[in-house]
């Protein structure tokens, strides 16, 4: 039998609440295969688990460490220096009254070491996402107060930001061969794929920049076959999840109340993206076969990340993770359907 290209696995970011050990039960008993733990879950009292006690967690669940989810720090170190409160939640609560500078210098030790901790796991795929390193004036996605005027340049100043900002967590990436997967979303670091191959040229073509397809975010007119085409030879990384648009409403509100948003994430069979083309695009742009060589795995996990504002969040993510086992596990064409014919 062909061995398939996929397993089902699950982003835990979402599943916060519970323990590595049930998240990593809820996930076995969902039909997983694997599990993509956020770095709170490998926390400890001081510090985080041991990389044993996490491989031993794993072992008695019978799953696979996918990856280790790190968007929200990586998040707040590049976006401190803007003294927005919007990275508390994210943070100690002593750490968060100390200044933007310290902020950021606490942010950089935590990635760092999370980075050891990696390493000792064999973990080369961290999902993630920059900051806002270009300031929340182009992180709105419109220059309503223009980017560039006689004594200022947003982008110009944006781009020496970034680089200066992530030179030493690049560095100790690099030096653990480890892949730093943004997932290209709106308000972050690279909102979409001419972002990404920009902030990928400033750093001088950095291999440890990757990126974390996920198509529920190609909601503003880049389409996600155009967006992760542009992006191909960097996605190491793939979350799957579904969303759709509510016709005649605004995508920008000032209104966080999700049932009342015009985007909507749902469950994955339900959504507006086809969940096969997608998987499909995938193979073509070559990430299975990325994230394999880099795990040393027979397969690569479609890591479900569904949400829902209506539907129970353990039924939304069990629910995705059966599509994915049922529907996207498929194995791969050995070559072309027209190889046979006339033979």
């Amino acid at each position: 039998m062909p061995t398939p290209v996929y397993h089902a696995s699950i982003e835990g970011a979402q599943h916060g609440a519970k323990s590595l050990a049930d998240f990593l039960a809820y996930a076995k008993r969902s039909g997983a295969s694997g599990a993509q733990p956020s770095n709170y879950m490998l926390q400890a009292a001081n510090g985080f688990k041991s990389a044993s006690e996490i491989k031993d967690t794993f072992a008695k669940a019978g799953l696979s460490l996918d990856g280790i989810s790190c968007h929200c720090p990586l998040w707040v170190h590049t976006t401190a220096w803007t003294g927005s409160p919007s990275i508390r939640p994210f943070i100690p609560a002593d750490v968060a009254k100390q200044s933007p500078d310290k902020i950021e210098a606490w942010a950089e030790d935590y990635l760092i070491r999370l980075f050891d901790l990696a390493a000792e796991l064999g973990v080369k795929i961290l999902p993630t996402f920059w900051g806002v390193a270009f300031g929340w004036e182009v992180a709105s996605g419109y220059p309503w107060g223009f980017w560039a005027g006689g004594d200022f340049d947003l982008i110009k100043e944006g781009q020496e930001r970034f680089v200066k900002k992530t030179a030493k967590i690049r560095k100790e990436a690099n030096a653990r061969g480890i892949v730093l997967c943004h997932e290209i979303h709106p308000g972050t670091g690279a909102m979409c794929a001419d972002d990404f191959n920009m902030l990928v040229k400033i750093c001088d073509g950095d291999k440890c920049l990757g990126v974390n397809a996920d198509p529920s975010h190609c909601w503003e007119g880049e389409s996600w076959e155009t967006r992760f085409l542009k992006v191909g030879p960097r996605v190491c990384a793939a979350h799957i999840k579904n969303f759709v648009i509510r016709p005649g409403m605004p995508l920008r509100m000032m209104n966080g109340n999700w049932p009342e948003r015009a985007m909507q994430f749902v469950d994955l069979p339900s959504g507006d993206i086809n969940m096969q083309r997608y998987a499909e695009l995938l193979i073509q742009i070559g990430y299975p076969a990325r994230y394999k060589q880099a795990m040393g795995t027979a397969t690569a996990p479609l890591v479900v990340e569904a949400e829902s504002a209506h539907k129970d969040l353990d039924w939304t993510s069990a629910n995705g993770i059966a599509y994915v086992r049922d529907h996207l596990t498929w194995p791969a064409a050995a070559g072309s359907f027209e190889d046979g014919m006339g033979a």
